[in-house]
């Protein structure tokens, strides 16, 4: 059994994609919190909340699209 270059290849990018995730996991996380607590303050920023949550979603979607490459596509 002998390993090609594109195996290591597969394996530095799906350790990339391992690094991104876990910096958008934080990412979205940390801004879950940012908009609880803007939320909550009495005077709330519409604005600035609505581009928090449109931010969020946009990483909720990153998110997916890595979990995609990473999981085998099983019904194959």
């Amino acid at each position: 059994c002998k390993m090609s270059t594109d195996d290591f290849d597969d394996d530095a990018i799906k350790n990339q994609l391992r690094k991104r995730l876990e910096q958008l996991t934080l990412e979205h996380r940390d801004l879950d919190e940012v908009i609880e607590q803007l939320a909550l303050g009495k005077t709330v920023d519409i604005l600035k909340l609505q581009r928090l949550k449109k931010r969020k979603l946009g990483i909720k979607d990153d998110i997916r699209i890595i979990n995609q490459k990473l999981l085998p596509d099983i019904i194959a």
